[in-house]
């Protein structure tokens, strides 16, 4: 089965290279991935949408599209998106330590000739940074490019607990829509 993961996610990648070890990854370009101004489950699936329109080719069996947000803990119609630098992602950190949030995820999955989309929710939990935690999930650099400036399956792992939902979501692909991609490369 030739799959395209329409996305340049290195973990989105790390979780499909397994089911598909001839995984090709690239990503749409010229998406708009400004956020309408809806609730975060909508804002992420209308990015994910944007992501589909821009695919142009289907040259392939299956294709992968999704995107990640974080509802602001404070007010769940916010999102956060991806720190724009170390400092944002300080402050990003800064304001989940010691508190729960949601992590929404939208992936697009274009099979037999059309399009379907899930739009998942996971809850996780922070414990209360002290200050050496901070400046090492910082300094390991696992903050790029991920939205809320953390990644579950690296140094946050040590300190992040999944409350609810399922951890596929929380790393990028919404969960029932990894139980499909998981049938669908066993049947493969």
């Amino acid at each position: 089965m030739k799959v395209w993961l329409a996305s340049n996610s290195p973990r989105r990648y790390a979780m499909l290279h397994p089911l598909f070890p001839n995984l090709h990854q690239s990503g749409v370009e010229g998406v708009d991935e400004t956020p309408p101004k809806a609730p975060v489950e909508e804002q992420v699936l209308d990015i994910c949408r944007r992501k589909a329109t821009a695919v142009t080719r289907f040259d392939h069996d299956l294709i992968v599209v999704a995107d990640t947000m974080l509802s602001d803990p404070d007010d769940h119609s916010l999102s956060l998106g991806k720190p724009r630098d170390r400092s944002h992602a300080a402050m990003m950190l800064h304001r989940l330590s010691g508190r729960m949030h949601q992590v929404w995820t939208a992936t697009g999955l274009h099979w037999n000739g059309e399009w379907r989309f899930w739009v998942e929710c996971a809850v996780v939990a922070f414990p209360e940074f002290t200050e050496a935690q901070l400046e090492a999930l910082l300094d390991s650099g696992s903050w790029q490019g991920k939205a809320g400036g953390y990644d579950l399956a690296g140094p946050m792992g040590e300190h992040a607990r999944l409350v609810e939902g399922d951890e596929a979501t929380v790393l990028g692909v919404a969960g029932s829509a990894m139980a499909l991609l998981k049938t669908l490369a066993e049947m493969s």
